[in-house]
C-alpha cells in the first residue's frame, strides 16, 4: 500500500472560499467586521433590520431601508403564519430542533415575492410556533408593526415583550446575523453555488448549525453552569473536568485567537438587561476562574471566551427554553444566509474544492 500524508490544511483552514464584502474575522486581533462596521459599533446602533438591510444591500447591489425590511419582514411573518398547518405537517414527533429543520425543508418561492424576507420572516413563526405546541398551546399570531425581535419574543413566549427584552434579543441578533465562512454559511454557499434556490441552501446551511461545534453550544454551557451549581464548587468542578480533559463549553474558537468581540458585546447587553433575572455574578465567577485555569494550563495559547457563553445567559434570561436555543440562533444567521446564499450566486462560480487522496494507489 502506498500512503503519502497531505501537506494539505485539513478542514481548509485559511484557504480562501470565497470572496466577499459581507464579513470578515480577524483571528489574530479579535476583530469581526459585518458590512464595514465593527460588530461592537453596529450593536450599539442598529437594529436586526437595519443590518438586514446592509447585507442584502452589499449581497445584491439594492438600496434597502431599515423600514423597507422592517415592513417585508413583518408582512413575511404573516404569510408564514398563514402556511402554518401546511409547514408543521411534517414535525409531528420531532424535537423541536429537528421540528425546525422539517419546517425549514417545507418553506418554498412565493410568487412575485423575495425570498430572502419568505424565509427571515419564516424562522421565527416556525420557533414560535414549536415551543407553543410543546406547551400544549395553539400558535401566536404574529404582529407585522412590531419590530423582528419584539414580534420573536411575542410569539415565543404568548405575551407582549418590554422594551428591555426587545433591546436584548436585538442585540443578539446583530451579534450572531454574519460571521465570515463558518460552517453553516460555508454549507449555505456551497448548496447556492450550484444554482439551487435559496430554500434548499438555508435548510442546508440550519442542518449544518445544529451541529454541537457550531450552534449547539449554548444549552451546554447552562448545563455546566448547573453542574457548578455555587460560588464554592467552581475551583473543584473546573480542576476536575482539566483534569480529565474534558472541553469547557463556551471557551475557545477554531478562528479567534483571542477574546470573541461578540462576547463582550453580549457581555454588555446582559449587564444593561439587569434585573431580568440573570445570574451574571456567578456567571462572572465562572468565566474569570475558568479563564484563568486556561492560560495555566495553555500558557501559549489559552482558550478564552467564545460567543456561546454569553448567548446561554442571556436567551436564558430572556426565558427562552433550551431547546429552542438553535432555532434562534437560525432566526438571527439567516440574514447573513441569505446574503451569502446571494452573493455566491451572482458570482455564478460552482464550489468544488480538491481532495488530497492517501489511499492505495492501483498496482
Amino acid at each position: 500500500m502506498n500512503m503519502q500524508l497531505s501537506k494539505t490544511p485539513i478542514g481548509l483552514d485559511g484557504i480562501p472560499a470565497a470572496e466577499t464584502v459581507l464579513s470578515h474575522v480577524d483571528g489574530e486581533r479579535g476583530e469581526l467586521i459585518i458590512a464595514g462596521e465593527r460588530v461592537g459599533d453596529l450593536a450599539g446602533k442598529s437594529s436586526f433590520e437595519g443590518v438586514t438591510a446592509r447585507l442584502w444591500n452589499a449581497a445584491t447591489g439594492t438600496s434597502l431601508s431599515e423600514a423597507d425590511v422592517r415592513s417585508r419582514l413583518g408582512a413575511a411573518r404573516e404569510r408564514a403564519f398563514a402556511r402554518l398547518p401546511e409547514l408543521l405537517s411534517a414535525t409531528r414527533g420531532l424535537s423541536i430542533v429537528d421540528g425546525f429543520r422539517a419546517a425549514v425543508a417545507g418553506l418554498r418561492g412565493e410568487n412575485g415575492l423575495e425570498p430572502e424576507a419568505t424565509i427571515v420572516g419564516a424562522l421565527p413563526v416556525i420557533a414560535g410556533a414549536l415551543l407553543q405546541r410543546a406547551k400544549g398551546n395553539d400558535p401566536i399570531a404574529p404582529d407585522p408593526t412590531l419590530g423582528h425581535a419584539a414580534d420573536t419574543l411575542s410569539m415565543l413566549r404568548g405575551r407582549k415583550a418590554e422594551p428591555r427584552e426587545i433591546t436584548a434579543l436585538d442585540t443578539y441578533f446583530v451579534t450572531v446575523c454574519d460571521h465570515g465562512m463558518n460552517a453553516s454559511t460555508f454549507t449555505t454557499r456551497v448548496v447556492a453555488s450550484t444554482q439551487a434556490d435559496l430554500f434548499a441552501a438555508v435548510t442546508a446551511g440550519y442542518c449544518a448549525l445544529t451541529g454541537p461545534l457550531h450552534g449547539g453550544a449554548p444549552e451546554p454551557v447552562l448545563e455546566m453552569l448547573d453542574a457548578i451549581g455555587s460560588t464554592e464548587r467552581i475551583k473543584p468542578w473546573v480542576d476536575s473536568a482539566l483534569a480529565r480533559g474534558e472541553r469547557l463549553m463556551g471557551f475557545g474558537h477554531r478562528v479567534y485567537r483571542v477574546r470573541d468581540p461578540r462576547a463582550d458585546v453580549l457581555k454588555d447587553a446582559i449587564q444593561r438587561f439587569a434585573g431580568g433575572g440573570t445570574d451574571l455574578p456567578f456567571a462572572g465567577e465562572v468565566e474569570a476562574y475558568i479563564r484563568g485555569a486556561l492560560r495555566k494550563k495553555n500558557p501559549d495559547r489559552p482558550l478564552d471566551t467564545n460567543v456561546e457563553f454569553f448567548t446561554a445567559i442571556l436567551l436564558d434570561a430572556l426565558k427562552i427554553p433550551r431547546q429552542a436555543f438553535t432555532p434562534i440562533f437560525a432566526v438571527a444567521r439567516a440574514a447573513g444566509w441569505t446574503a451569502h446564499a446571494r452573493e455566491q450566486q451572482r458570482g455564478g462560480r460552482l464550489i468544488r474544492p480538491s481532495s488530497a487522496y492517501i489511499g492505495a494507489m492501483p498496482r
